[in-house]
């Protein structure tokens, strides 16, 4: 208990340093650091190589897999605005309704999830948040009500990230980890819309919408509990692989079988052909 208790110390220094005392962002991230390498040298034992090293592997792993993850979501997002393409996204959301709780839902929670899962690390609050801004949302409330409907999916967020060094931290299987992530955020998934509209608009405009728009809350969440359930550590590399193949042919390779395929998609069934050989399987 009292090692669980030192090992948040550095949590807390980063969190306090940044919503109590107003540190800037990167001050209070090196007093965490800080804080986390007194604690291992001094309070665990650790050799004080070894924790400079950890300390380094840490930040290159940062800046490296998850910095180029959002560089990329920025760029995306950069480019969809400057071509006026994240515009029109924005007000096809709002036509399908003119009602500003349906739209925080849909943007915030539904829209946000997709954002967290594909980059992850403030990507989803910074663009949910300026597209509710532009739909009438002050600035406060965008950012508040983005972060609160960021609560659920954040666990699965850039492509998995948290669910693969968990797992390479523990050395617990990956599939057994993401299943039973995946069951414990079944309820927070239930509860977050309720909440996002609760701090938005009260109770009783809540359950009104609810009972009016029929609001399936537990059937999305008995969804997205079972995908999450089978979430791989090929997953993300299999799902672009396959979109690559469909659009342009480009052909991929297999873990369970030699040579090169592609799939032709046809109507009423699927083929796929063995590119290096003459078999082929349907």
């Amino acid at each position: 208990m009292l090692s669980a208790l030192v090992s948040a110390l550095p949590v807390l220094v980063l969190l306090s340093g940044i919503g109590i005392f107003r540190m800037r962002a990167h001050v209070a991230a090196l007093a965490g650091l800080a804080t986390a390498l007194v604690i291992a040298v001094f309070g665990f034992h650790m050799p004080v190589t070894l924790a400079g090293w950890a300390a380094l592997y840490g930040a290159a792993y940062g800046l490296l897999p998850i910095g180029w993850i959002i560089l990329n979501i920025i760029f995306l997002y950069k480019l969809t605005n400057e071509r006026g393409q994240f515009d029109i996204l924005r007000d096809s959301i709002a036509r399908v309704t003119d009602d500003s709780r349906l739209q925080l839902l849909l943007i915030a929670f539904c829209f946000g999830a997709f954002f967290e899962g594909a980059a992850g690390f403030g990507s989803p609050v910074a663009v949910t948040g300026a597209m509710l801004i532009g739909l009438g949302f002050t600035r406060l409330q965008a950012s508040g009500l983005s972060l609160i409907a960021n609560t659920a999916p954040v666990a699965f967020g850039a492509l998995g990230t948290p669910i693969v060094v968990l797992g390479v931290s523990t050395g617990l299987p990956l599939d057994q980890l993401s299943t039973m992530v995946g069951r414990q955020m079944f309820p927070f998934a239930i509860l977050v819309p309720f909440w996002l509209l609760w701090a938005y608009c009260g109770w009783r405009r809540t359950l009104d919408i609810s009972i009016k728009h029929g609001i399936a809350a537990p059937a999305y969440s008995a969804s997205l509990a079972y995908y999450d359930a089978l979430r791989r550590a090929r997953l993300p590399g299999n799902v672009i692989q396959a979109q690559r193949d469909f659009f342009g042919g480009h052909t991929y390779l297999r873990t369970d079988k030699q040579g090169t395929y592609h799939m032709e998609w046809k109507e009423g069934g699927t083929e796929i052909l063995q590119v290096e050989g003459k078999s082929r399987t349907k």
